[in-house]
């Protein structure tokens, strides 16, 4: 495989994650970013640890989808994440219900 097979390769698996993701985020209410890896989550839970005299994150989601091109399966239960790094907890913004435009039932 040539280096700009793997180039293309990888571009196409980039576009279809994106699309992945595109079609799922509004089924969630928080997105997650770590220094590895950026979750989409339906709950999630940020703890401050002290370690050793060191600071740092356990965050426990649920519900989860993991922004990963190369994991075979990206929904995942429950995951639990430590790190020493920052964490970006965000609340999705639920638009409001919209119903469709017309009259369907004929009145």
């Amino acid at each position: 495989m040539s280096a700009e097979d793997l180039e293309k390769y990888e571009t196409e698996m980039e576009l279809t994650l994106y699309k992945e993701y595109r079609d799922i985020v509004s089924q969630f209410s928080y997105v997650v970013e770590t220094e590895r890896r950026f979750y989409l989550a339906n709950s999630v839970d940020v703890a401050a640890r002290n370690g050793d005299g060191e600071i740092y994150f356990e965050v426990r989601m649920s519900d989860a989808w993991v922004w990963d091109m190369y994991r075979p399966a990206r929904f995942v239960k429950n995951v639990r994440v430590l790190t020493f790094k920052d964490v970006n907890v965000e609340e999705l913004d639920k638009p409001d219900l919209r119903l469709p435009e017309g009259d369907q039932f004929g009145t």
